[in-house]
Formats: structure tokens, sequence, C-alpha cells
């Protein structure tokens, strides 16, 4: 009895849902209803966070640097010393040269002194003029004792001449003898004195022009001592440069980036030491496909967002498209297809860098997700992007749901994102349309609809 009443039972329940089934005239889908809502238009790539200028701290010349002690991410002020150039050795080097400066400016001050020489020429210019004076007078001395010999030897012929007629004596004749030789001997001293005067006066002559080359000699000393100077003044200059530039300073308050080098140790000219940068100006780059870099201008509304900043996507932390750049270039994508790509730079907003330095802990080169709207409306007929496919012709189509039966809709579309489209014609508000509908299904379909919400 019971046995009979279970299978009425159990034939009755089938009866009714396929009566159900039946009535409800088809297969079960899901149908989402189309809304105005804000949608927005955007590029979703990878990114990085990076400065758009670092400060390298380098070797300015070859030489032995001390050790840095500072460490990566220790903050630095502008004009702090950062490292520096072991001192003694530049403090020697400056020393030495300073010395050769000021010993060729002793030099050149000593040979330039030429007042004993100015007054030896003028000595040397009175002397020869009273050697003039000394030399006629020796001259009209010879010219006397001359004629003194002249007229004794003149006498004494005389003399003679008369010894025979008894006018003159034999003493007389020994007296003109006599005053003969002794003005012989004169004239012969005196014509001596005069050849020893001029070869003396042609001596002195050329003592002022011996001084004046002596003076131009020194002259040309101090001319080569001066060059000299000028040759030791440049290495100065250069010891001087090396001095101020062995103490290396930061340019700007920031942070160090990196250190190359730890321990006291010779370096070459340009060695890299240290990389500072100014973590305020952090911005943000993009490698975006060409064909999406046409639509992003400056100016765009941006966002990154990922697990790193404990962000979703629509959530993240607002960003500004501050340049695009005018040149691509190619790259090869991890799938081995070469693309032609273009770097977009994102800025964040001046009041929130810190704000963001200190809550998310970003620092350079951190990868990022970067979505950048390019273009959005606050109020649109929207659908979900999974309800609309192409026809045969490549035109978008979506099937509306009405009364439990489908309908094929040609639509215009407007903006367009992974999610959600804007149908600017096709449908209306409030109409329900099929999500991710099947190949199976076409116009004039009896179906159960199940509303989904989006």
């Amino acid at each position: 009895m019971f046995k009979t009443i279970a299978i009425v039972v159990a034939v009755v329940i089938v009866a009714g849902l396929l009566y159900l089934l039946l009535r409800d005239g088809g297969p079960q889908v899901d149908v989402v209803t189309a809304t105005e809502q804000p949608i927005q238009e955007y590029v979703d790539e990878q990114g990085k966070t990076r400065l758009p200028r670092t400060y390298k701290i380098s070797m300015p010349f070859a030489a032995r640097v001390g050790e840095i002690t500072l460490e990566e991410g220790d903050h630095v002020e502008a004009g702090q010393v950062v490292a520096k150039i072991v001192q003694e050795d530049v403090e020697a080097e400056h020393a030495e040269a300073k010395a050769a400066v000021e010993r060729l400016t002793a030099s050149i001050r000593e040979s330039a002194d030429k007042t004993v020489e100015h007054t030896t020429k003028q000595q040397a210019e009175y002397f020869v003029q009273s050697m003039v004076n000394t030399v006629e007078a020796a001259k009209t001395q010879m010219t006397a004792s001359r004629s003194r010999f002249e007229y004794a030897t003149t006498f004494l012929e005389r003399v003679k001449k008369l010894i025979p007629q008894g006018a003159k004596t034999e003493d007389d004749l020994d007296r003109a003898q006599l005053q003969k030789v002794e003005n012989e001997t004169e004239f012969q001293t005196d014509a001596l004195t005069y050849q020893a005067i001029l070869s003396i006066d042609a001596a002195t002559k050329l003592l002022p022009s011996m001084v004046s080359q002596y003076i131009d000699r020194k002259d040309l000393s101090v001319a080569v001592l001066q060059q000299e100077k000028a040759e030791a003044q440049a290495r100065l200059r250069t010891a001087e440069l090396r001095l101020a530039r062995s103490k290396m300073t930061s340019p700007v308050n920031g942070i160090v980036l990196s250190k190359e080098l730890t321990s006291e140790q010779q370096a070459a000219a340009g060695t890299l030491l240290l990389e500072i940068g100014q973590m305020d100006q952090l911005e943000v780059e993009a490698e975006i496909l060409s064909q999406d870099a046409t639509r992003i201008k400056p100016g765009n509304r941006a966002e990154i967002y990922g697990p790193s900043l404990g962000r979703k996507a629509g959530e993240g932390i607002p960003l500004t498209v501050d340049r695009v750049y005018p040149t691509g270039f190619t790259k090869v994508s991890s799938l081995g297809v070469e693309q032609q790509r273009v770097l977009v730079i994102l800025r964040f907003n001046s009041d929130q860098i810190r704000q963001v330095l200190e809550e998310h802990g970003l620092g350079v080169e951190y990868r990022v997700q970067v979505r950048i709207y390019t273009e959005e409306k606050p109020q649109a007929l929207v659908i979900p992007r999974s309800a609309i496919f192409r026809d045969m012709a490549g035109n978008w189509q979506a099937y509306v749901e009405s009364g439990g039966r489908l309908q094929k809709r040609a639509l215009q579309l407007g903006l367009m994102n992974d999610l959600n489209v804007e149908v600017l014609d096709g449908i209306k508000s409030g109409e329900r349309l099929l999500v991710s509908p099947e190949s199976s299904l076409s116009a004039g379909d009896t179906v159960t609809p199940i509303l989904r919400s989006e």
C-alpha cells in the first residue's frame, strides 16, 4: 500500500517538474540589466618607479679615496661632505706648488732689483769720461816731452858746431848731451804712458756696455723666471682646484641610492662612488603598446595598484600622466613577439608623495601595475563586455531577453574596457541581456532567465 503511494507521489513530482520545464520554455541563462553608471576606458600595463634624475658622485681625478661611512638609504643634506680623497696627499701637493711660486717670486724680486748694476754703469760712464781727460793730458805731456827732446837734439848739434870755433866748451857739450838723453828718456816715458793710457781708455769704454749687457742678461733671466712662475702658478691653481674637489659634497637634499666603494683605496678618475636621489621626485614609467599610446595624453588620470601596495584596480594610488615620449622602441615580449612600445611617465601629486613613501615604502625600480584612464564618462548606458559578440560581418551584437524569448540586437558601442562597454544605440536602460551566450542559441529561442547581479 505504502509502496504504491510512494510511486504515485514520485510520478506526480516528475510530472510537475516536466510541467514547469515545459511552461518556462527553455534552458536557464544568466542575464544582466543594462544600467546607467560611470564607465572608464583605460590601458593596463606593468610599470616601475624611477627618479627623473640621480646625482652620481665620482672621483674628480685619480687619487686615494678615504673610507665612505654612508650607507644605502642614509639621508644627506645639500653641501654635506659624502666622500673625500685622503687629505694628506692633496695638502702636500698644494703646499709644494705654493712653495714653488713663493721661491720664484723671491728670485724674480731679487733679479729685478738692478740698483747696483745701474750705479756701476753710472760710475763706469764717469770713469770713461775721466779717462778721456787723462788721455788728453797724457797726450799733451807726450807732445811737450817730444818738443823738449827735439830741442835738446837741435841744441846738441849746435854745440857740436860751435866747439871747433871755441864758442862752446867741452863742458857745454857734455851738458847738451846729458840734456838730450834726459829729454829723450822723458819723451819715451811719456810716449809709453800715453800708449798705456790709450789701452786703459779703450778697456774703460767697454765697461758701460758690459754693464748694460749684464743688465740685459738679468732682464732675460727675469723673463725666464716669470715664465717659470706662470707655470708654477698654473700648477698651484690645479693643486688648489684638486684640494677643493677632494671633498665631494651632495648637490641636493636626498638619500643614498647606491654605494660602490667602502674601504680606503686607490681609484681612477671617473670611478663612481655614490649615487644620490630625491625620493620626493619619484615617478612611474610604463612601456605602453604604441597602438594604445596614441590614446594617452599628458594630464590623463592614472593609478598604480597591486598586491605590493595593498590596492586593487580602480582603488589604486592616483597619479597623472606627465609626458608621452615621442619616439617608440622595439621590445621582444616573453613569448618572443616583437612589439612596438612607447615610454609613458606618470607623476604623483606633490602633496601626496611623502605619504605614499611612508605608507607603502616605495623605492626606485619597484615593479607596480599601472592603469591609465584614456577617456571616461560619469554617466552612460553600460553592460558587461561578456554580453556582446560579433556577427559574421564583424558587427557588435547582443541577445536581449524579453518575456522568456531572445532578441538579437545590433549595437553601437562607445567606451570599452576589460569588464564593461558603453552602448550608444541598440538597447535601452532596464533591458536584460544574456551574459556569455552559447553559440547554440539564436534569435527567437525560449529561455529561462536567471538575473545576475553585476
